[in-house]
């Protein structure tokens, strides 16, 4: 971070103030980052007339540079120093209430010194859009009478209805508007403008919301008895509750296993202590059903998502910071919900990608809950039936605390898994489609026995690539170095990166071979195979393509529980949170998606995604079955999945992660270098990683450490980046390695503050990145 005295001196006025404070004098200073421009913290001279209303947590508006030009800020301390020069006064306050408390400007603090974002572009992510521009509100005056004139009301003389006005607002135990306090005295606003006139009655102006959001209505269901497992983890939790003293649980339970009673149960003990609680969940499990499962059991529950428009989400941010909220459920950001009385945090699904966040401020909201939870001393409770190995090694070396639950409730057994080898599939002459004959026949079955069925096929589209048997051009988006997915509805070809879409070609755009080939599988052409197979049971899809309107994820899911629809197809959002006891069948059509990937993390996604989609069946005492087609059938991933054995594979994968350094033996951070011209891209990448290396080296000759040898330190690359070319930009990558971050973050600043960027090249750095594309 650039030094405090370089930072300030270029904020001084080059010419004497209108005021002057003299030299060795004691002033009010507010301390100030920005979210745009300038890095750095500054300091600014609070004048006596905004002494009440500068505080920490606010947004300022303040003079910038030599133009004085007058930009918006936050305060983030403020506090009494001698000042031996002058300082910019703060023009204007922004906010009426505070934004931030004490607790979220420390865990931004931190946030920005882990993650090596600006501190003010992290206030920036942390206070919604809506709640910083006052969306849905409006602002209204408010009436009150001060004390002097309710002394005088007995010896005035007033018009009756006047008279009435001025009684009903004296007797008032909060402000009114001025239609309200027409409807409560049955008059028109005359009188009342008319006591506003004659100065009796004191105004204020503040902004309202003008509409609440829509809801779902209530129902109230019945508390469900625990067995052993589920008592012994929430005796756990509790623990840690009524001490109000921070731990970390590790809450493994198989699918089905009731960790959501779990949840519920700890969260009643949190209301009953007058306290809030805050649950994470993917987004794309955020579903109506998990909507209604919490508000069936708590009165005011919040839910967060990124459908909400910013009307909404600013309703809800002061709904929670007023404390009218007992449980805020949400996605990824609801980390950051303004809670005055948090009791506790709960992060469902712990293991899912989604909870890291892939623009700036790239942080995981696993982590920025156990910081938080940490500050404001509350439990922490990670639940999934499949934890991420960080998760895992955490329980294993003591800093978690693993709470286990290997059995589903009422004592229903897990359904059977098997595989199905798709290499002796095609060698069958008579094998047409992407369902073997393995899977089409228990799919009659359990139709024919009045069951459901759901199929996983993680990639949307018709035809996942389009190839020329004559020259073998594969056809590709314009912009991205990515094959081009073709669409059905509308015949038209889809870049699933930057959106670029186009008729499908006819023909080969590059030799004009016309007997082009479709090839690969979607779920638009698995969706039309399946009803040409059973052409008598009612079929749906479920992706990105077809769930686009609001309200359409609730619609499906309603139809598929009802039973209408009884073949439900789809990519992961089928996977996860979903409980439909009359599933019998589950189909993983393709395993293989996403396993051979350049990814460290690629075999673990698997398992997890095969494990997750299998726990939607046997639900009930029907049972259930799962059918896994693979060509690779025997890979450890799917081998694990196959028998629902966490431990068979994370003592295959551990051992592997830890030669390699990788976490969670290791740390990791990533460097994007992007830019319109291949060569400058390239060359910056190359600079950066050069910088790096010198100044590791440098900062270990500095100051040797026994524990640890210079090499720890590993730079991989640059190197194109798997995904070369994305939205029009070249793109090039590399990886750093080391036992601990702060051996990389000196280098990675200094990288920032030094390399002087050339055209429109630019770079950022994701610490414990998630994604490898």
């Amino acid at each position: 971070m650039v030094p405090m005295e370089r930072n300030q001196r270029d904020l001084f006025d080059t010419e004497p103030a209108p005021w002057e404070l003299d030299d060795q004098s004691e002033a009010r200073v507010a301390r100030v980052v920005f979210p745009e421009g300038v890095d750095g913290e500054f300091d600014y001279f609070v004048p006596e007339s905004l002494t009440e209303d500068v505080q920490p947590g606010k947004r300022l508006r303040v003079p910038l540079g030599r133009g004085n030009r007058t930009v918006v800020c936050y305060c983030i301390n403020v506090h009494l120093q001698v000042v031996t020069r002058q300082l910019k006064p703060v023009t204007s306050v922004l906010d009426k209430r505070v934004l931030l408390s004490p607790h979220m400007l420390k865990l931004t603090a931190w946030m920005s010194s882990y993650y090596l974002a600006r501190w003010g572009r992290v206030l920036e992510a942390v206070v919604p859009a809506g709640v910083r521009e006052g969306s849905g509100t409006r602002e209204k005056v408010f009436l009150q009478v001060s004390g002097e004139v309710i002394a005088q009301l007995p010896e005035l003389k007033l018009p009756q209805k006047q008279a009435a006005a001025l009684t009903v607002l004296a007797a008032s135990e909060k402000a009114l508007t001025v239609d309200e306090l027409a409807e409560q005295t049955k008059c028109t606003i005359g009188p009342i403008n008319a006591l506003r006139k004659k100065g009796l009655v004191t105004e204020s102006r503040r902004r309202v919301h003008v509409l609440q959001p829509d809801e779902l209505v209530r129902e109230e269901s019945q508390d469900l008895t625990l067995n052993d497992r589920q008592r012994d983890s929430l005796r756990a939790i509790d623990e840690a509750i009524e001490r109000q003293r921070h731990d970390t649980f590790l809450l493994h339970g198989v699918t089905g296993s009731g960790k959501t009673e779990v949840y519920i149960k700890a969260i009643e003990k949190v209301i009953t202590a007058g306290r809030q609680a805050i649950v994470l969940v993917p987004e794309i499990s955020l579903t109506p059903q998990t909507q209604r499962r919490f508000k069936s059991r708590f009165e005011h529950v919040a839910v967060l998502h990124s459908h909400l428009t910013d009307a909404d989400r600013n309703w809800h941010w002061k709904n929670i910071a007023d404390g009218n909220v007992q449980v805020i459920v949400g996605a990824r950001s609801a980390v950051f919900a303004p809670t005055q009385h948090l009791g506790l945090i709960v992060i469902d699904e712990e293991h899912d990608g989604s909870f890291k966040q892939s623009i700036e401020p790239r942080y995981h909201a696993r982590l920025i809950a156990q910081k938080r939870a940490e500050l404001e001393r509350v439990p922490l409770v990670l639940g999934s039936a499949t934890p991420s190995l960080e998760s895992w090694h955490q329980a294993q070396t003591g800093a978690f605390t693993l709470l286990s639950m290997p059995d589903r409730v009422s004592e229903l057994p897990l359904p059977k898994v098997d595989t199905i080898d798709m290499r002796e599939e095609f060698q069958n002459r008579f094998h047409r489609g992407s369902i073997s004959r393995h899977l089409a026949d228990a799919m009659k079955k359990a139709l024919q026995a009045g069951g459901q069925v759901i199929l996983l096929l993680n990639r949307r589209g018709f035809s996942t690539h389009i190839q020329c048997p004559a020259c073998g051009e594969v056809v590709k988006c314009a912009e991205c170095d990515i094959a081009l997915t073709h669409h059905r509805e509308g015949e038209k070809v889809v870049c699933h990166y930057c959106d670029y879409e186009s008729a499908a070609p006819q023909k080969c755009p590059h030799c004009k071979f016309e007997n082009i080939r479709y090839g690969g599988l979607g779920t638009q052409r698995l969706e039309a195979e399946v009803r040409q197979k059973f052409p008598n049971h009612t079929c749906l899809r479920m992706d990105s393509d077809t769930m686009k309107r609001p309200g359409s994820h609730e619609s499906a899911f309603s139809r598929f529980r009802t039973g209408e629809v009884k073949i439900l197809l789809g990519t992961q959002m089928i996977a996860k949170g979903l409980d439909f006891p009359n599933v019998t069948l589950v189909g993983v059509i393709n395993a293989d998606t996403g396993l051979h990937l350049p990814d460290f993390r690629a075999g673990e996604r698997a398992f997890q995604l095969i494990t997750q989609v299998a726990g939607r069946t046997g639900r009930s005492e029907k049972g259930g079955r799962v059918l896994v087609q693979s060509f690779d059938p025997d890979h450890p991933s799917i081998a694990a999945a196959r028998h629902h054995d966490y431990l068979q594979f994370a003592n295959h994968e551990l051992p592997n992660r830890k030669s390699f350094a990788y976490p969670p033996f290791g740390c990791m951070a990533r460097i994007v270098v992007r830019g319109s011209s291949e060569q400058l891209a390239e060359g910056t990448a190359s600079a950066i990683a050069q910088h790096i290396q010198n100044r590791v080296a440098k900062d270990f000759e500095a100051n040797p450490r026994p524990d640890l040898p210079p090499h720890s330190v590993r730079v991989l690359g640059p190197a194109p980046a798997p995904i070369a070319k994305l939205r029009g930009l070249y793109r090039f990558h590399m990886l750093l390695q080391c036992p601990e971050l702060d051996l990389i973050r000196p280098a990675v600043l200094s990288a920032r503050e030094e390399i002087k960027l050339v055209e429109d090249v630019q770079w950022i750095v994701d610490i414990d990145p998630i994604e490898m594309l």
